[in-house]
Protein backbone atom coordinates (compact mmCIF):
# COMPACT_ATOMS: atom_id res chain seq x y z
CA UNK A 1 0.00 0.00 0.00
CA UNK A 2 0.92 3.28 -0.86
CA UNK A 3 1.64 5.75 2.14
CA UNK A 4 2.56 9.26 2.51
CA UNK A 5 4.06 11.77 -0.42
CA UNK A 6 3.89 8.45 -2.38
CA UNK A 7 -0.17 8.04 -1.80
CA UNK A 8 -0.32 11.86 -3.12
CA UNK A 9 1.37 11.78 -5.74
CA UNK A 10 -0.65 8.55 -7.08
CA UNK A 11 -3.51 10.02 -6.42
CA UNK A 12 -3.31 12.83 -8.38
CA UNK A 13 -1.57 10.87 -11.49
CA UNK A 14 -5.25 9.12 -11.41
CA UNK A 15 -7.24 12.18 -11.16
CA UNK A 16 -5.22 13.65 -14.28
CA UNK A 17 -5.85 10.87 -16.37
CA UNK A 18 -9.71 10.32 -14.89
CA UNK A 19 -10.59 13.57 -15.31
CA UNK A 20 -9.29 13.25 -18.91
CA UNK A 21 -11.42 10.44 -19.70
CA UNK A 22 -14.13 12.31 -18.34
CA UNK A 23 -13.78 14.78 -20.78
CA UNK A 24 -14.04 12.86 -23.93
CA UNK A 25 -17.48 12.01 -23.44
CA UNK A 26 -19.90 13.54 -25.51
CA UNK A 27 -22.84 15.84 -24.07
CA UNK A 28 -24.91 13.42 -25.64
CA UNK A 29 -23.72 10.38 -23.54
CA UNK A 30 -23.07 12.28 -20.72
CA UNK A 31 -26.86 12.94 -20.78
CA UNK A 32 -28.31 8.89 -21.40
CA UNK A 33 -26.02 7.82 -18.24
CA UNK A 34 -27.63 10.51 -16.43
CA UNK A 35 -30.99 8.95 -17.32
CA UNK A 36 -29.90 5.36 -16.79
CA UNK A 37 -27.91 6.04 -13.37
CA UNK A 38 -31.22 8.06 -12.25
CA UNK A 39 -32.97 4.44 -12.84
CA UNK A 40 -30.46 2.36 -10.84
CA UNK A 41 -30.40 4.22 -8.05
CA UNK A 42 -34.04 4.50 -7.65
CA UNK A 43 -34.01 0.86 -7.59
CA UNK A 44 -32.03 0.61 -4.97
CA UNK A 45 -34.03 -0.93 -1.53
CA UNK A 46 -32.55 1.34 0.63
CA UNK A 47 -33.15 4.75 -1.50
CA UNK A 48 -36.99 3.46 -2.35
CA UNK A 49 -37.28 3.02 1.45
CA UNK A 50 -35.71 5.93 2.56
CA UNK A 51 -36.97 9.36 3.67
CA UNK A 52 -34.14 11.68 3.22
CA UNK A 53 -31.37 11.59 0.92
CA UNK A 54 -28.10 13.34 0.72
CA UNK A 55 -27.19 13.69 -3.01
CA UNK A 56 -25.00 16.45 -4.91
CA UNK A 57 -25.51 18.46 -7.94
CA UNK A 58 -23.39 17.02 -10.16
CA UNK A 59 -20.45 18.79 -11.89
CA UNK A 60 -20.34 19.38 -16.17
CA UNK A 61 -18.07 15.78 -16.38
CA UNK A 62 -19.39 14.29 -13.71
CA UNK A 63 -22.17 11.25 -13.91
CA UNK A 64 -24.99 13.58 -13.63
CA UNK A 65 -27.36 13.82 -10.97
CA UNK A 66 -29.85 15.83 -12.42
CA UNK A 67 -32.29 13.22 -13.53
CA UNK A 68 -32.08 11.85 -10.21
CA UNK A 69 -32.35 14.83 -8.28
CA UNK A 70 -35.88 15.79 -9.81
CA UNK A 71 -37.37 12.06 -9.51
CA UNK A 72 -36.44 11.47 -5.81
CA UNK A 73 -37.94 15.42 -5.15
CA UNK A 74 -41.08 14.35 -7.82
CA UNK A 75 -41.48 11.24 -4.98
CA UNK A 76 -41.51 13.01 -1.88
CA UNK A 77 -38.32 12.61 -0.68
CA UNK A 78 -36.23 14.94 1.06
CA UNK A 79 -33.25 15.78 -0.66
CA UNK A 80 -30.62 17.33 1.29
CA UNK A 81 -27.50 19.09 -1.05
CA UNK A 82 -23.98 20.23 -0.02
CA UNK A 83 -23.46 24.19 0.74
CA UNK A 84 -19.79 25.28 1.18
CA UNK A 85 -19.29 27.39 3.64
CA UNK A 86 -16.11 29.77 4.94
CA UNK A 87 -13.29 27.57 5.47
CA UNK A 88 -13.76 23.91 6.15
CA UNK A 89 -17.17 24.70 7.04
CA UNK A 90 -19.81 22.18 5.39
CA UNK A 91 -23.17 21.83 6.11
CA UNK A 92 -26.20 20.76 3.96
CA UNK A 93 -29.39 22.37 2.21
CA UNK A 94 -33.08 21.23 1.30
CA UNK A 95 -33.39 21.23 -2.88
CA UNK A 96 -36.31 22.25 -3.80
CA UNK A 97 -35.58 22.10 -7.83
CA UNK A 98 -33.14 22.66 -10.51
CA UNK A 99 -34.05 26.06 -11.23
CA UNK A 100 -33.10 26.54 -7.62
CA UNK A 101 -29.98 26.07 -7.90
CA UNK A 102 -27.03 28.31 -8.34
CA UNK A 103 -23.22 28.43 -8.14
CA UNK A 104 -22.41 30.57 -5.57
CA UNK A 105 -18.71 30.57 -6.49
CA UNK A 106 -16.02 29.76 -8.83
CA UNK A 107 -15.16 25.98 -8.81
CA UNK A 108 -18.14 25.16 -6.35
CA UNK A 109 -20.67 22.81 -7.41
CA UNK A 110 -24.53 24.24 -7.44
CA UNK A 111 -26.29 24.87 -4.39
CA UNK A 112 -29.72 25.38 -2.91
CA UNK A 113 -30.74 28.86 -2.26
CA UNK A 114 -32.30 27.86 1.64
CA UNK A 115 -30.59 28.04 4.45
CA UNK A 116 -27.77 26.28 5.95
CA UNK A 117 -28.66 23.24 8.07
CA UNK A 118 -25.42 22.85 9.27
CA UNK A 119 -22.75 19.62 9.12
CA UNK A 120 -25.48 17.63 11.92
CA UNK A 121 -28.19 17.42 9.23
CA UNK A 122 -26.53 14.42 7.35
CA UNK A 123 -27.89 12.84 10.20
CA UNK A 124 -31.50 12.91 9.07
CA UNK A 125 -29.91 10.75 5.59
CA UNK A 126 -31.18 7.23 5.19
CA UNK A 127 -29.00 7.30 1.84
CA UNK A 128 -25.65 9.38 1.28
CA UNK A 129 -25.09 9.52 -2.48
CA UNK A 130 -21.40 11.11 -3.25
CA UNK A 131 -19.20 11.60 -5.69
CA UNK A 132 -15.93 9.85 -7.19
CA UNK A 133 -13.44 9.38 -10.11
CA UNK A 134 -12.80 6.04 -9.11
CA UNK A 135 -13.57 3.34 -6.42
CA UNK A 136 -11.99 -0.16 -5.84
CA UNK A 137 -13.40 -3.30 -4.64
CA UNK A 138 -12.94 -2.83 -1.19
CA UNK A 139 -14.57 0.59 -1.39
CA UNK A 140 -11.66 3.09 -1.79
CA UNK A 141 -12.94 5.97 -2.93
CA UNK A 142 -10.80 8.28 -4.74
CA UNK A 143 -12.10 12.12 -5.22
CA UNK A 144 -11.25 15.76 -6.41
CA UNK A 145 -8.85 15.81 -3.90
CA UNK A 146 -10.57 18.57 -1.60
CA UNK A 147 -11.50 15.90 1.54
CA UNK A 148 -14.68 17.58 2.18
CA UNK A 149 -16.44 14.04 2.03
CA UNK A 150 -14.18 12.37 4.26
CA UNK A 151 -14.90 15.12 6.53
CA UNK A 152 -18.63 15.59 6.04
CA UNK A 153 -19.21 11.87 6.63
CA UNK A 154 -18.35 11.69 10.11
CA UNK A 155 -22.19 13.37 10.63
CA UNK A 156 -23.76 10.34 8.75
CA UNK A 157 -25.71 7.70 10.70
CA UNK A 158 -23.60 4.61 11.42
CA UNK A 159 -25.86 2.50 8.85
CA UNK A 160 -26.47 5.15 6.65
CA UNK A 161 -25.49 3.23 2.85
CA UNK A 162 -22.96 5.50 1.60
CA UNK A 163 -23.17 5.09 -2.60
CA UNK A 164 -20.30 6.63 -4.85
CA UNK A 165 -21.59 7.21 -8.76
CA UNK A 166 -19.33 6.59 -11.08
CA UNK A 167 -19.15 6.05 -15.16
CA UNK A 168 -19.28 2.58 -16.42
CA UNK A 169 -15.20 1.34 -15.83
CA UNK A 170 -14.57 3.37 -13.29
CA UNK A 171 -14.63 0.76 -10.87
CA UNK A 172 -11.39 -1.20 -10.30
CA UNK A 173 -10.09 -4.31 -9.07
CA UNK A 174 -8.96 -4.21 -5.60
CA UNK A 175 -6.96 -7.24 -6.33
CA UNK A 176 -5.16 -6.03 -8.96
CA UNK A 177 -5.21 -2.13 -9.00
CA UNK A 178 -6.28 -0.99 -5.25
CA UNK A 179 -6.46 2.58 -5.17
CA UNK A 180 -4.32 4.78 -2.88
CA UNK A 181 -5.44 5.89 0.26
CA UNK A 182 -4.41 7.67 3.39
CA UNK A 183 -5.79 7.40 6.97
CA UNK A 184 -8.23 10.13 6.62
CA UNK A 185 -10.05 8.40 3.35
CA UNK A 186 -13.11 7.06 3.96
CA UNK A 187 -14.55 3.82 2.38
CA UNK A 188 -18.29 3.95 0.12
CA UNK A 189 -20.81 1.00 1.00
CA UNK A 190 -21.03 0.63 -2.93
CA UNK A 191 -21.16 2.21 -6.07
CA UNK A 192 -23.74 3.01 -8.72
CA UNK A 193 -22.88 3.56 -12.81
CA UNK A 194 -25.27 3.99 -15.77
CA UNK A 195 -25.50 -0.10 -16.17
CA UNK A 196 -25.77 -1.11 -12.23
CA UNK A 197 -25.02 -1.01 -8.57
CA UNK A 198 -22.64 -3.38 -6.62
CA UNK A 199 -21.87 -3.37 -2.48
CA UNK A 200 -19.08 -3.27 -1.84
CA UNK A 201 -16.64 -5.28 1.03
CA UNK A 202 -13.11 -4.54 2.81
CA UNK A 203 -12.17 -7.78 1.56
CA UNK A 204 -12.88 -6.91 -2.35
CA UNK A 205 -14.95 -9.97 -2.77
Amino acid sequence: MLTGDEAVDAKERLRTTLRAARQQRSEHRRGQAAVALAEVVCGIDEVANSRCVALYASGPTEPGTGPLLERLHAQGVRVLLPVLGTGLRRGWAEFTGLADLKTRAPGRPPEPSGPDLGPEALADAGVVIIPALAVDTAGARLGQGGGWYDRALVAALPDALVLALLYDGELVSAEKSALPCEPHDLPVDGVASPSGWRRLSPSGA
